[in-house]
């Protein structure tokens, strides 16, 4: 299976163009990093890709079909700031169950621990926050997960942690996954291959 975006284009306005004809493809059995500066345009490519905006120029298509914009989106789109994912008036089982409720194994897994279920999301920290923002996206309907600096928040051992449990979920499950950061070392751990922004965006 494999996620293709071609020739995106964007603009927030007239005088400021953030995407120019940006293509990138993504097979279901990869790791692919995506590299670039901060501000430089990245998270706006991963909610393009993932379904949040829709009023740009160009192409998501998986195995050539353009991606249903009804339901579930097989393309999860994964925050690095989890807490404003979230509904506060929600307790984190509403929260994780929304999407699915996965099985016990899986939540031991990510060290997600069963009294945070009865808790409100301003009861967590962040690395906490973050953990059911990953189970949430590991819906079986997922077929690719964009990362967009989804551990800048957390400790070293937590970040070893939570990525050794995202890669091996995915590559068991044949789901594809964009990593995208700043922070080269991390890519060149766990990723097939690394993209640079900057020589994909044709501004």
């Amino acid at each position: 299976m494999e996620l293709k975006a071609s020739n995106i284009s964007f603009s927030y306005n007239k005088k400021r163009q953030i995407l120019k004809d940006v293509s990138l493809s993504l097979d279901s059995n990869k790791i692919v990093g995506l590299i670039g500066d901060s501000g430089s345009g990245k998270s706006t490519l991963c909610k393009i890709i993932a379904g949040y905006i829709t009023n740009y120029s160009g192409e998501v298509t998986i195995d050539n079909q353009k991606i249903p914009n009804k339901n579930f989106c097989p393309v999860q789109l994964i925050f690095q700031h989890p807490e404003k994912t979230m509904n506060p008036k929600w307790k984190m089982e509403k929260v994780l169950t929304e999407s699915w409720n996965p099985p016990q194994e899986l939540k031991d897994t990510f060290g997600l621990k069963d009294n945070w279920l009865g808790r409100w999301p301003s009861e967590l920290s962040g690395g906490e926050l973050q953990r059911f923002s990953i189970l949430r996206a590991l819906n079986p309907n997922t077929k690719f997960i964009i990362a967009d600096e989804i551990s800048t928040m957390l400790d070293a051992l937590t970040q070893v942690q939570i990525w050794e449990a995202l890669i091996n979920y995915s590559k068991a499950n044949n789901i594809g996954i964009l990593a995208v950061s700043h922070d080269i070392e991390l890519l060149e751990v766990v990723c097939d291959d690394i993209l640079r922004f900057d020589e994909i965006n044709n501004l």
